[in-house]
């Protein structure tokens, strides 16, 4: 290497990493677009208002939020893996994202994103009437073995319900009868009017019918005892390791700058411990649960081997 290369090498360097260290000083220095792929007013569009309206504080720079809704998230989080990798756009994944990959409604993956945070947890239970001949989840365990195919649920076909509900066949060796329905609320509606003996839901949607004596909570898919549902098991407690729950995370573009990820991480985390944030998800129906980088992409791909080993009984 003559002279004049070894120049030309070390001013290209010099200037890659000036130009790391001024984005890791001046990011962001405008406002970074927030593409939430769902309707406004469902619940990933309201926990993500929240997350949006909070962060500013934390990061420097105003979140706004643009709503993408279609096939099932997808039409959003395709236009945000699109956007430039600049540490400019962040978008919001779920549960669905992976059934919807895995049962082929989409070519897209998690893997399309760089993971940033993982930020709220709603837990799932199961819910029945009272018109039943089982009054407890063992019971309902005990009964549904003897009756393989008898008892029917309500889930989201193909859907994030549906995996749960097929996770629980399979840590409990149980056969359900699946009947779909497109949102939370008909399924609950339905185990209310009898037309369902089981059904996922939440406490958002199941709550109030618990509360009136209408339904039961068998079993949440927290990992421990839930607040609100202080008398409900959980389903490690029951004897399987089953963390069921709707998560909601933050993901950037493939391949955006770390500076960026790492400096939006610490944001949230700090938003994360902000007792009015916490208060504002909490009164949503939702708990804030932080996961870094490194940890919301384990939680990730552990949910994928999951959602894989499963995803033939998915298929709608």
């Amino acid at each position: 290497m003559n002279a004049i290369t070894r120049l030309a090498t070390g001013l290209g360097l010099a200037v890659a990493a000036m130009s790391q260290t001024a984005l890791a000083q001046d990011y962001p220095d405008r406002p970074v677009e927030f593409i939430v792929p769902w309707s406004p007013g469902g619940g990933s569009d309201t926990l993500m208002r929240i997350v949006a309206s909070n962060l500013p504080q934390y990061l420097g720079a105003e979140v706004p939020v643009i709503n993408m809704p279609g096939v099932g998230g997808t039409v959003g989080l395709t236009e945000a893996s699109r956007r430039d990798a600049d540490g400019y756009t962040i978008s919001q994944v779920h549960e669905g994202l992976l059934t919807a990959s895995a049962t082929g409604i989409t070519d897209l993956t998690w893997q399309d994103f760089d993971p940033v945070a993982l930020m709220t947890t709603s837990p799932q239970y199961l819910v029945t009437n009272d018109d039943q001949p089982f009054s407890t989840f063992e019971e309902m365990v005990t009964y549904a073995q003897e009756n393989p195919g008898e008892l029917t649920i309500g889930v989201t076909l193909g859907g994030v319900p549906h995996l749960h509900a097929a996770m629980i066949e399979e840590a409990f060796d149980l056969e359900f009868s699946y009947v779909g329905y497109e949102g939370t609320g008909e399924r609950i509606r339905a185990v209310v009017g009898e037309n369902l003996d089981l059904a996922i839901g939440d406490i958002a949607s199941a709550g109030q019918f618990v509360e009136n004596g209408d339904l039961v909570f068998l079993a949440v898919g927290a990992t421990e005892r839930v607040e609100q549902a202080p008398d409900v098991p959980t389903f490690t407690e029951l004897g399987a390791d089953l963390d069921l729950a709707v998560t909601r995370g933050i993901v950037l573009p493939k391949g955006s700058p770390d500076e960026a990820r790492e400096t939006l991480a610490a944001a949230l985390e700090e938003l994360s411990q902000d007792e009015t944030f916490i208060e504002q998800i909490n009164n949503s129906g939702a708990d804030v649960r932080f996961r870094g980088p490194e940890e919301y992409t384990a939680y990730l791909e552990n949910l994928t081997q999951t959602v894989d080993r499963l995803a033939e009984v998915l298929a709608p």
